[in-house]
């Protein structure tokens, strides 16, 4: 098994506590809503959201996987942070024994915030993980970030 690690940074005028209520703890209402083509339904199957729960997410239509299931691993309202991991689903391609997302969202000095993120990609044997892979879904997660970011601004009394 490998451990293939990457980080991204995404700027977004919105402060982080705006941010992260929008896209962490409402996220499971609101990315539906607001980006349907990614996620069609969010259930819990475990737990409500709190360290130790497993939600299952069924992907859009037009997506090439069905689903996956989630693992709540860390979340600190206070600090702005949020782990989890993808313990389940088509989106392991059965190559990965799992991915563990590790976000935190901080103030920068115009008032916005910067999202941080470093992903985690458990392969399993020697399975090596290509660029390509990462990119496209590094793009589908700021595009539902960028979604989530446009409605704060047309919504700016939501959250």
């Amino acid at each position: 098994m490998g451990v293939f690690t990457y980080e991204s940074e995404v700027i977004t005028a919105i402060p982080p506590c705006k941010m992260f209520k929008a896209c962490i703890l409402d996220g499971d209402n609101l990315i539906p809503k607001v980006v349907p083509q990614a996620y069609k339904s969010v259930e819990y199957i475990q737990g409500n959201g709190e360290p130790g729960s497993i939600k299952k997410v069924t992907f859009g239509e037009g997506s090439q996987f069905e689903y996956m299931k989630q693992k709540v691993e860390a979340l600190d309202e206070e600090h702005f942070a949020y782990t989890y991991s993808v313990i389940e689903g088509d989106a392991l391609m059965n190559k990965l024994e799992k991915i563990t997302y590790e976000m935190k969202m901080e103030a920068s000095p115009d008032g916005g915030s910067v999202c941080k993120t470093t992903s985690k990609y458990y392969t399993i044997g020697d399975f090596e993980l290509k660029e390509e892979g990462i990119k496209a879904g590094k793009e589908k997660a700021l595009g539902m970030f960028k979604a989530i970011e446009a409605y704060l601004q047309a919504n700016p009394d939501a959250y």
